[in-house]
């Protein structure tokens, strides 16, 4: 007599819920890698911005410091500008200031711009205003 393996019924569901399994963790993988790349994106971008705020920052007080050497001389009314470029081996390397600075009437107002990462995905601006009297 001949036994036909095959005639008899196939019962389990093993198959099906690998499969199930495989394809959610997939998914789950994917979705981690997604939100890893938009977190680091995030910090970088984060970064930026501070470095952006500090080189503005230094940059309204180098202008300052400047204008408060100078304050023993008699303060002339009128408006000047200063670009600044930080040095490779500086912590602001990559960054760029413009400082405009203007006076009247015994007040002076220094805008400070700074740009780190200029045309890279994650360029960041930032602006520093001040007023000296």
């Amino acid at each position: 007599m001949y036994l036909n393996y095959y005639s008899k019924k196939q019962e389990g569901a093993g198959l099906p819920i690998a499969l199930f399994i495989v394809t959610v963790l997939s998914l789950i993988v994917v979705g981690m890698s997604q939100l890893q790349e938009s977190s680091g994106s995030a910090i970088s971008l984060q970064v930026q911005s501070q470095r952006a705020f500090f080189a503005a920052e230094s940059g309204a007080q180098v202008v300052i410091a400047d204008l408060l050497k100078e304050a023993g001389e008699d303060p002339v009314s009128g408006s000047d500008s200063e670009y600044i470029e930080f040095p490779a081996d500086n912590g602001l390397a990559g960054c760029e200031v413009t400082v405009n600075y203007s006076t009247a009437n015994d007040i002076t107002l220094v805008e400070s711009f700074g740009v780190c990462g200029e045309g890279a995905p994650d360029e960041a601006r930032r602006t520093v205003e001040v007023r000296l009297r």
